[in-house]
Formats: C-alpha cells, sequence, structure tokens
C-alpha cells in the first residue's frame, strides 16, 4: 500500500496509508429522494494573468467539464454563486458568460441547474434602494433568458442601503413581483461574508428569520425555497419547519449537512452546498443509500465527510473556495491548482494536508494515485524534501 506523506503546523513530515478508491457507481437513474445540487467552482487558464484585481480569464473546457462531471453523479448545478468567486475575483462579465455557458451544457447534459442573482455588476459600493431593486431585476431576468433557474443571492448593496427590516421587505417584495418563474432566495451568514451582518435587519437569526419568512408569505408561489448558510442547524430546522407548504429548504450548511438531509420525523432539507462539489461521487453514492431505503448507508458513507468539509470550510471561512478547488486539481478535474485573483494561496500548506489526510480517510479522493503524485509534488516545489522511498 503506498504511504500518503503528510505536513503537520510545526512543518514535521509523517505518513498514513493510502486508501484505495472506494469505487462508486454512478447512478443509472434520477436521484429520488433529495433533490442535491453542488455549488461549483471556476477554472482559470493556467497561463493567464489571473492575478488579485485583474479580469477573470476562464478555462471554459475545464470549467464545463466539470459541470458535466456533476450532472453525471445525478446532482445538480448551482453556477456562479459564490463557490464560484461571486464578489472574490469573478467579475461581472464573467458572470453573464458563465452562466449562459452553464445553462446551456446543462440543456445538453438533461440536468438542473440554478444560478446566483446579484446586484454585483454595479461598480459603485453605495446605491438608493430603487437602484438596488433595478440591478437585482437585471440580472433576474438575464437569468430567466438563459432558461436557469434564479437564485437571489443575498447582495452587499442591501446591507448597506437598507435602514431596517422594512426595506428588506421592500426589496424582496419588488424583486420577487417581477419574476417570471419561482425563485430561491439565498441567506448568506456573515461567517461567509463580515459585509452581510445583520442582514435582513436583525442582529440575530430569530428576527432575521421572521423578517425572510413575512417576505416569503408575501409571494409563496414565488418563492421554490430557502438556501440557509448560516452555519447553524437550529436556525434552519426552526425556518425549516416553518416554510409554506411546497417552498423547499436546501441546506446551505457545511459544517452540519449530514444529519440535516438525512432528516428526522421533523423533515429533512434539501442540499445546495460548496460542499457537494468538493465531494460530488460521494454525495451521490449516499443520496442512493437513501433512494434505497438504506439510511445507514447513508450515514455511513456521508458521515466521514462532514468532518473534511469542516476543514475546508473552516474560519475564515470564505476562503473555503480554495479547498473546493484544490480537491478539484488532486481529483484531476483540472490541469493546476490555480485560482482566479490568485486566491489559491489563501490557505497555509499544512490546512491543505488536513484537507488531504480526511479527503483520503473519507474516499473523497476519485484517483488516490494521481492525488498522491499532484500532492506530493506540490510538497517538493515548496522545498520538502520526501526522501528516497518516495521518489
Amino acid at each position: 500500500m503506498s504511504a500518503l506523506r503528510l505536513l503537520a503546523p510545526d512543518g514535521s513530515l509523517s505518513e498514513t496509508p493510502l486508501q484505495d478508491g472506494a469505487g462508486w457507481t454512478r447512478p443509472t437513474a434520477p436521484l429520488r429522494s433529495r433533490v442535491a445540487y453542488a455549488a461549483a467552482h471556476v477554472v482559470p487558464k493556467a497561463h493567464a494573468d489571473n492575478t488579485p484585481g485583474r479580469p477573470a480569464d476562464i478555462d471554459w473546457d475545464a470549467t464545463l467539464a466539470f459541470r458535466r462531471n456533476v450532472y453525471s453523479w445525478g446532482l445538480g448545478v448551482a453556477d456562479a454563486m459564490d463557490t464560484a468567486q461571486r464578489n472574490m475575483g469573478l467579475d461581472s462579465a464573467a458572470v453573464r458568460e458563465l452562466i449562459a455557458r452553464s445553462a446551456e451544457v446543462a440543456r445538453e447534459e438533461g440536468g438542473a441547474v440554478v444560478v446566483g442573482v446579484n446586484t454585483d455588476h454595479v461598480d459603485e459600493d453605495r446605491i438608493p434602494l430603487d437602484r438596488v431593486i433595478d440591478a437585482y431585476k437585471e440580472q433576474l431576468h438575464f437569468t430567466e433568458e438563459q432558461g436557469a433557474g434564479p437564485v437571489l443571492m443575498a447582495s452587499r448593496h442591501v446591507a448597506r442601503a437598507a435602514t431596517d427590516a422594512d426595506d428588506y421587505r421592500r426589496v424582496y417584495r419588488e424583486v420577487l413581483a417581477s419574476a417570471s418563474v419561482p425563485v430561491v432566495l439565498h441567506w448568506l451568514g456573515q461567517a461567509f461574508d463580515p459585509e452581510l451582518e445583520g442582514y435582513f435587519g436583525a442582529s440575530d437569526w430569530q428576527t432575521a428569520s421572521s423578517v425572510l419568512l413575512d417576505i416569503i408569505g408575501e409571494h409563496p408561489d414565488k418563492v421554490a425555497g430557502v438556501k440557509m448558510s448560516l452555519l447553524n442547524a437550529e436556525s434552519e430546522v426552526s425556518v425549516r419547519e416553518r416554510l409554506p407548504e411546497g417552498v423547499r429548504m436546501f441546506t446551505g450548511d457545511d459544517f452540519n449537512y449530514v444529519g440535516l438531509i438525512g432528516g428526522d420525523d421533523r423533515g429533512y432539507s434539501d442540499a445546495l452546498l460548496g460542499a457537494f462539489a468538493a465531494i460530488t461521487p460521494v454525495a451521490s453514492a449516499a443520496i442512493q443509500g437513501l433512494d434505497a431505503g438504506d439510511p445507514q448507508r447513508y450515514l455511513d458513507i456521508l458521515g466521514p465527510t462532514e468532518e473534511l468539509s469542516r476543514q475546508v470550510f473552516a474560519a475564515p471561512t470564505f476562503y473555503y473556495k480554495t479547498g473546493v478547488a484544490f480537491l478539484a486539481w488532486l481529483n484531476g478535474h483540472q490541469p493546476a491548482f490555480q485560482m482566479v485573483g490568485g486566491l489559491h494561496s489563501a490557505r497555509s500548506l499544512p490546512h491543505l494536508s488536513r484537507i488531504v489526510e480526511l479527503a483520503n480517510a473519507s474516499f473523497a479522493l476519485e484517483d488516490p494515485e494521481l492525488a498522491r503524485e499532484r500532492w506530493h509534488g506540490m510538497l517538493r516545489l515548496n522545498g520538502l524534501d520526501l526522501g528516497k522511498a518516495d521518489a
């Protein structure tokens, strides 16, 4: 059995056995028991100037091939969201092209796609609420024209301009009224974006959730679901139990998704997760277990991945995208470990080493020998001598 080298924070090297691949099987029919979207990242051209502050120069072949792979495992794709580096390197021109191209791939593959709708094409930091509403509508209508499902993302412009909960109610009321198809509302917590602190006009999630439910209650026919990304299972269950009939809860909780998706006699959440882009085959196999009426198999497969996800999404959480791209590189889905905006430098080598260790333990390495080769090469590139036995 091959040995996998690991790097500790103090610089010491150790090794652990490299697990054989789990041999997960692609589904032969659509997944039934849960709706699951993997929030996908983008792959830059390795030779391009994807440095901080520069427009994104995307490797479209690799980026779209990643989405085709997600579809092959029975999951849907959530695109042009924070995992794709919205507000962290993906500029507005690239966002529009990504949405159009991703929607086309979904049609070709017969897959489900939802995409982020935001106000981030507006350059000014602060704009009045009327302009915020118009900006939301502009992106919403473009998304509808492409045939993708809209996810109404939390907007920094709303957070800056709103003075109270009624301002949030007004913005969402007017945007929802203009939607031609039901949308998913995304509540992104401040761990993912500190500028969204106090979203929905309240500092505590209990009050904020009441505002969210008021917004849904005014237009239940315009809301397909809610994606909650507060990293707080209690808040998600509380909102989930109060949603109108027909409105789904999509967990965005990358810390607690196993129990939330598995559910109990109080209900369950569907999934819209950046974590599922990192562990697509494992997530598919687990949901196939639920489809087969085997909740224990679901837990046995997906349970070990939660520790991996907690490492990927460790504070500062908004740098989790680096771990997603790192695993995509280890698993052969992109030619180089690079990200737009230079964000591949946002995590330390020991942090990445722990990701490798946990991915190995949870059978999230799709080709373990390839992952080992790439990781060891990265260690050598950074001046770490692995010894003759690993040559």
